[in-house]
């Protein structure tokens, strides 16, 4: 799998040491090139200079004619070795020509067949050179055809060719030393581009990753946090507008919450404010309840639904009254150790509800816990089973034996009815939620579910819903204190 570098730093670092090394190669590379370039030349203008002065001050026999040919006999083999011992250097491999006879120096390490053809046709109009590899060294073969002026001034061939092999060693161990020089000059400029990208990109970021911190810092609701404004460059624009931004925030969530505060006031003071007309409304409609089967049938119906709503309304205002507790902070906790199966029993009998719901609790089993709050959910919980749901209704305490919730308490409470629908679950436990217009009229309040799930978490467990076949299955899980 190929790595593609994510991080903003990572691509700042390669971005910056890209760049380095592209502007280093070029550089050295282009030096590289004149130098070398300018290096050679001069050793090819040193020793074509050298061959050519040579050549110049040399005193040949001219015989009767005016001008040597290669068919005369004046020039003999000591005239050819004389040239040779003239242009020879150390290193050097001269070879000279003259007709068919040919004579190199005792250190000569090539022959003519070495002289490229190009070369030798060339050498035969005018003084030729040409640079050339031989046994992975550097050489340059100079190549030209003597010439003398004649009793009347002209140049004329004189048939004798000289080949003059000159070594390049020198040049080119300047060349390597000079390539190993820019080689750890590009190592050394490689370090320090990482330092500088390393230390700029820090630089860059660091006010990114403080801007990263104090948005972590905000969403976890640290709504003070602000940055120090340094510059004026687009980061220090970035941190201004963050600072802008997150004291509107601050002053919004604030202005929500003294809202919200407000709310839950309002809410607790109207319940409790309805607590004292609703007592005296629920004995006097105890007294009518009492006393309806003697009314005449429609003052009998009336009777009857005010008494139900009058009960609605009393359901309403307790819970309303419970979870303004919950939303205040005021709900506290008191554990103590509760043999769970005779709660679950007194919940249910005192409700009414002993002989519809199937209990199975294991003997003796005993949990820490809140009494009164584990009775709250539990009726909750088996109320809205019973209302909601169809016979049978279950209800079986343990506590777990493996897992991540290993030794907590675990209470499920399913009925067998036609279940709740998919869509429907993530809501259940929302406020004031109904699924389906059937429920918009039912006795309950709508915040049952909410206030089973208020009571679980300040025990600090929690309560989920699943459909089963058939029916609905909801588990109360409550960790050990």
């Amino acid at each position: 799998m190929t790595w593609v570098p994510t991080g903003l730093r990572a691509r700042l670092v390669i971005t910056f040491l890209l760049v380095a090394i592209t502007a280093s190669a070029m550089v050295a590379g282009l030096g590289y090139q004149i130098i070398r370039r300018g290096l050679l030349e001069r050793a090819e203008r040193s020793a074509v200079a050298d061959v050519r002065d040579t050549l110049s001050r040399l005193t040949l026999p001219i015989g009767a004619s005016e001008v040597v040919w290669p068919s005369d006999d004046t020039i003999t083999d000591e005239d050819l070795d004389r040239v040779v011992r003239a242009l020879e250097a150390p290193e050097r491999t001269v070879i000279m020509t003259y007709g068919d006879r040919q004579r190199a120096n005792t250190e000569a390490q090539f022959t003519m067949t070495d002289v490229p053809d190009q070369l030798r046709w060339q050498a035969a109009r005018r003084l030729v050179h040409q640079r050339v590899i031989f046994k992975d060294r550097a050489w340059l073969i100079v190549a030209t055809q003597i010439q003398r002026a004649n009793r009347d001034g002209v140049l004329r061939p004189t048939g004798l060719t000289a080949y003059v092999f000159v070594p390049l060693s020198d040049e080119e161990a300047v060349l390597t030393r000079l390539r190993t020089a820019l080689t750890q000059a590009g190592g050394i400029t490689l370090a320090l581009a990482l330092t500088l990208a390393l230390l700029s990109a820090r630089r860059v970021l660091l006010p990114v990753r403080r801007l990263g911190a104090a948005a972590r810092a905000l969403g976890a609701g640290e709504l003070r946090v602000r940055l120090p404004v340094r510059g004026r460059d687009e980061l220090a624009e970035l941190t201004a507008t963050f600072n802008e931004t997150a004291a509107a925030l601050e002053k919004t969530v604030s202005e929500l919450r003294t809202l919200e505060a407000t709310s839950r006031r309002f809410v607790a003071d109207v319940s409790h404010e309805l607590r004292t007309p609703l007592t005296a409304m629920t004995a006097v409609t105890d007294m009518l309840y009492e006393d309806a089967e003697g009314l005449p049938g429609d003052a009998r119906e009336a009777v009857l639904i005010v008494v139900r709503e009058i009960d609605r309304l009393r359901i309403l205002v307790e819970h309303l009254i419970e979870i303004s507790r919950h939303d205040a902070g005021a709900a506290t906790l008191r554990r103590e150790t509760v043999d769970v199966g005779d709660a679950l029993a007194d919940c249910l009998e005192v409700r009414g509800w002993a002989d519809l719901v199937k209990l199975t609790v294991p003997v003796g089993l005993t949990f820490s816990l809140d009494a009164r709050r584990f009775d709250v959910i539990v009726a909750n919980l088996v109320g809205n089973a019973m209302n909601h749901g169809a016979p049978p209704v279950v209800v079986s305490a343990r506590v777990a034996v493996g897992g991540s919730t290993r030794g907590w308490l675990e209470v499920s409470v399913r009925d067998h009815g036609s279940g709740i629908p998919e869509q429907v679950l993530p809501h259940i436990f929302d406020r004031f939620y109904k699924a389906g217009t059937d429920r918009a009229r039912s006795a309950g309040s709508g915040l049952g579910l909410s206030i089973a799930k208020a009571n679980a978490e300040l025990h600090g467990g929690f309560i989920t819903a699943e459909r089963c076949e058939p029916g609905t299955l909801f588990l109360l899980r409550i960790p050990k204190p």
